[in-house]
């Protein structure tokens, strides 16, 4: 279930409560900060409504020119809701790391490392696999080669992404290699 936290508009909850029962959303008005941040310990992907931008809140929609039309604003929330559910479904938690789909970033605290399409699509591979992946695996899954080529494409890639992660995150294990292939610890 979504939330919606409308915060000082007294006037736009009072009638978007009383629609309440259409929507698929629940709503909440909160009232100051305190009582926002409240809200946002139960559920952080609360989309947020205000008249001004708010500092250190995330999924803000800005409402800044009342009056307009109802339909207009619920119009406005439902695309707000469907991007951050978009948002959501584009960021996978691997170990400490957070890997950014739309961005091609493996992030960790304030340091962000830029991945390209292959090297994203490495570790998502590598991630979803229970047991370690081989070469030829690597080959059939990330790049669709399905013959037994020897090519030296899979280990290139994989020393320079170890390397960069290395190098932006302190990091020799994210990637390991055993006799098996390569995993994600």
């Amino acid at each position: 279930m979504q939330n919606l936290i409308i915060f000082k508009y007294k006037f736009l909850y009072d009638i978007i409560k009383e629609l309440e029962e259409n929507f698929t959303f629940t709503i909440f008005e909160a009232y100051d900060e305190k009582n926002l941040n409240e809200k946002l310990k139960e559920d952080q992907n609360s989309l947020i409504i205000t008249k001004k931008k708010l500092d250190n809140f995330e999924n803000q929609l800005i409402l800044n020119q009342v009056p307009t039309r109802l339909s207009y604003i619920i119009e406005k929330i439902n695309i707000e809701f469907h991007k951050l559910h978009f948002s959501e479904k584009s960021k996978i938690e691997i170990g400490k790391y957070l890997l950014d789909l739309n961005s091609r970033e493996l992030i960790i605290r304030d340091r962000v490392l830029k991945l390209t399409e292959k090297e994203t699509n490495i570790i998502i591979y590598l991630f979803k696999s229970k047991n370690a992946a081989g070469i030829e695996q690597l080959q059939s899954h990330v790049w669709g080669h399905h013959s037994k080529l020897e090519t030296h494409t899979v280990e290139t890639h994989i020393y320079r992404l170890r390397k960069k992660i290395s190098e932006t995150f302190n990091d020799e294990r994210f990637i390991v290699s055993n006799k098996n292939g390569y995993q994600i610890k």
